[in-house]
Formats: structure tokens, sequence, C-alpha cells
């Protein structure tokens, strides 16, 4: 069995993530518990601040408890009528940093929304809330778009550093049912000519674990060209590795991961080393 958190904020319940959920399900037994949280709107609470009664933020704070409790009842139906295992944490508050990281320290997964998390603060993902849970997380991370369907084909991001195959690792033991799916180890380099590093390795790696595997390398800017690949490519997961820079970089240097998170591509496996 493997323990999900999957994580919830407001109205925004994540349907993507459910269905993804229920596909694991169906290879396994999973337990999966429920973190809800209530970010206020910022936009909302602006005028707040000029009015010298607590009246305004009661009545807010109190609609926002409110279409929490709808969430988790939507959350309890989709367990229960699947017969899946699942618990609700009694926390109903702001975003909370270290209850979050405790609470991946044992879990097995965190799983959210690609497009809907804190979507009411900050609607371009990944948004500063995606990034620190991606950051903070403890535990393997997936991002999982509203619109997704099933797994046909899995693409891994490979650059031969300790990342990567710790990614990669973690994938093969969390997803051992999709090993027999055709996988795709992609080195991407915008240098012409590069060589895949420790190809030799990496294909001993993949043979002991992948049923139908390729390695190959491809020559464009992941940043810019990335999405569209993936895009032509019918119900793909991508695995990639650590997200792990700081807020202020991640303002000024997007990785790709952030490109295909931002464009809604497919799922998004995302592991730390440490």
């Amino acid at each position: 069995m493997k323990k999900i958190l999957l994580l919830c904020d407001g109205e925004n319940f994540p349907s993507g993530a459910i269905r993804f959920i229920r596909k694991m399900r169906e290879s396994g037994p999973v337990y999966v518990k429920g973190l809800f949280f209530t970010p206020i709107d910022i936009q909302e609470m602006m005028p707040v601040s000029f009015i010298p009664v607590a009246g305004p933020y009661v009545k807010l704070k109190e609609n926002e408890k409110m279409l929490v409790h709808k969430s988790q009842e939507r959350f309890t139906e989709a367990f229960e009528s699947r017969g899946i295992k699942y618990d609700i944490h009694p926390h109903i508050g702001e975003w909370d940093r270290d209850l979050f990281v405790k609470e991946s320290r044992f879990a097995d997964l965190v799983i959210i929304s690609e497009e809907l998390f804190c979507i009411n603060l900050m609607e371009a993902q990944p948004n500063y809330f995606m990034m620190e849970a991606l950051r903070a997380s403890e535990c393997p991370v997936v991002v999982v778009p509203e619109n997704f369907k099933s797994i046909e084909q899995i693409a891994l991001a490979y650059d031969g550093g300790k990342e990567c195959m710790h990614a990669i690792k973690q994938f093969v033991y969390l997803f051992p049912d999709l090993l027999e799916l055709p996988a795709e180890f992609v080195h991407i380099k915008k240098e012409p000519g590069s060589e895949i590093p420790e190809k030799a390795l990496l294909r001993e790696y993949t043979f002991s674990h992948f049923e139908a595997q390729y390695t190959f390398k491809l020559h464009f800017d992941p940043k810019k060209y990335l999405t569209s690949w993936l895009g032509n490519k019918k119900n793909v997961f991508l695995v990639s590795g650590s997200f792990s820079r700081s807020a202020v970089s991640n303002t000024f240097k997007k990785s790709f991961a952030d490109c295909v998170i931002a464009d809604r591509t497919c799922p998004v496996f995302i592991a730390h080393f440490s």
C-alpha cells in the first residue's frame, strides 16, 4: 500500500489528481490523506486593511472554511465510492509550510493540481505556493493537469547527474505497474554533438527495469521546445529531477519543468535527491 498526500486549497478541487489516484488504485492499494487549507484572496483582502473593524475579515475567513468543507465532501465521495482508504487532516487554515513538510516526510507521494493549486492567490503556474511545496516536500511529488485521462508512455529527462537518477529510481519504486509502457530516456542539449553521459551504465539500469525503453538525445533548448515535443505524444508522463532552487532564482531563471507545468502539458513527477 502507498500513502498519498493530496493537497487542496479552498474551492479548487483537483479533479485531475483524483482521477490520477484512481488509476494508481487499479494497480494496487493506496491510502489517501487530504490536507486542506484556506488561502485568502489577496485582492479581496486589500480593502479590509482600511476598515477599522474585523467583521469583513472574519466573514471572509468563514466563507473560505465553507468552501474547504465542500471540497472535503467531494474528496470523501470520490474515494468512498471506489472503496479507497482515505483520511482528512483536521487542519483547516492558511498555508502552513511546516505542517506540509512534516506530513510529506511520512508519505510516499504528494499530489498537486497542475493548474488549480492556489490559483486564487497567483494565477500563473507554477506560482509561489506551488514552488514552495515542490521545494519543501520530503517525498516525491506528482503535479497533475485537470484534463488528465490516462498514461500510455513515459518520458524521462536524463543528464547523467545524481538528481535525475534519483528521480528515475523513485519512479521505478513508486510506479512498477508503468514500467511495461514505452519509456524514452531523453538527453537534451542545445549544443550539437554532445554525448549521452554514462550511456552504458544507463542502459544497464533501464534494461533491468523497463520493458520497452529507448535512449536518445535531442538538440534544442528544452525551455523553449520541450512542451511542444511532449504535446505531440499521447498521454505522456514526464519524470524530472529535483526542483530545489530558491523562489528568487525561479523568478529569474525558469527550468523546463516550470515550462511544462505552466503549459499544463502532462503530469510531472519530481523527486529531490536529499
